[in-house]
């Protein structure tokens, strides 16, 4: 069992994967800023060098000769509150910042990195200590909703990756409350359970886009039972499901034989949605379903393992699912 915080299986906002971007960085002349968000686990080749040293996986700049920090600004791929950060210097051993701080601000439209500099930024890790070589955890208290985050190296070295996990926390200024995915992580949706996750996280199946490859789905280990693996997903909102998509895209040799989807409201007993159905690999199922009843949870059932690109519910939430998305946004930026 992983003996890391509970709060790392959140999404991470500012993934690549997700929309997020290094906007700005004030010096990356040995490495570049984007290699931050990257969604995969950092790597190195010792002794690889290119005209401006060894290649490094990460975010690195000069060393600093005059006083100063180096910086970087992120625009979170999903705006949400913030649980915590992950600040990896993996294969930084003697070029890592011995301190680091992370800030966050909320701010609508699309600023640009100057525009940024004029906002009100907030603590969300106040400069702390930062070991090389190590995936540097710092807790958050989650409370405000944030768009975009600030990366502070005191005062400069080298960042494999920095992971912000959280909430993601949609405007609902921004969504059709009568056409929307109701399991999307950008409208609030979360996985609340799962059977298996040996190979990757079934938040992946509710990330937005497209799957570029088998890796960012969800994927179980094989069973050798007579089971089968499960998901369960906390909707949007409540709402009516008039569509599934359940995407094998990628999925060529593992990909589930059947799939099932159940729904339920307020913790009642589960009804069909949709189902046990054959499914073929490497293909974007498209099922209307019959059932028009309230739900506020789905569990995904597929039979009897493998995995998912995506799974896309969509419908139209109910007065009480717009109720409920409105006062999640409120509580977040009031």
């Amino acid at each position: 069992m992983s003996d890391r915080p509970e709060w790392t299986s959140l999404p991470d906002l500012a993934s690549r994967r997700f929309g997020g971007t290094v906007m700005w960085a004030t010096d990356e002349l040995f490495a570049e800023k984007e290699n931050l968000i990257n969604p995969w686990p950092p790597a190195h080749q010792a002794e690889t060098f290119g005209p401006r040293g060894q290649v490094y996986d990460g975010w690195e700049t000069r060393r600093h000769r005059e006083p100063g920090d180096d910086v970087a600004v992120i625009r979170l791929g999903l705006p949400g509150t913030v649980s915590g950060v992950v600040v990896d210097t993996a294969f930084f051993k003697g070029n890592f910042p011995p301190h680091v701080s992370v800030e966050g601000c909320a701010v609508a439209g699309y600023p640009n990195a100057a525009e940024l500099s004029e906002v009100d930024w907030r603590p969300l890790v106040r400069r702390g200590a930062a070991a090389g070589h190590t995936e540097n955890l710092y807790e958050v208290a989650p409370g405000r909703r944030f768009t975009h985050v600030r990366l502070t190296m005191h005062p400069d070295g080298g960042v494999a990756r920095l992971r912000v996990h959280g909430t993601p926390i949609a405007d609902p200024g921004l969504v059709d409350p009568g056409a929307l995915d109701l399991a999307a992580l950008e409208n609030g949706a979360v996985i609340t359970g799962c059977s298996n996750m040996f190979y990757s996280s079934p938040s992946n199946m509710l990330a937005p886009g497209l799957a570029a490859h088998q890796a960012e789905g969800w994927e179980t280990a094989r069973r050798r039972d007579d089971g089968n693996d499960w998901a369960t997903v906390r909707l949007a909102g409540t709402g009516v499901i008039r569509f599934a998509e359940v995407d094998t895209s990628n999925l060529k040799g593992n990909a589930p034989g059947w799939a099932s989807l159940s729904g339920r409201a307020g913790g009642a007993e589960w009804f069909e949605l949709l189902p046990k159905t054959r499914l073929q690999p490497d293909t974007r199922h498209r099922f209307a379903l019959p059932e028009a009843r309230e739900a506020d949870e789905v569990k995904l059932d597929i039979h009897p393992d493998g995995g998912l690109a995506r799974l896309r519910l969509f419908g139209a939430l109910t007065d009480q699912g717009r109720a409920t998305l409105t006062a999640r946004y409120e509580s977040a930026t009031g």
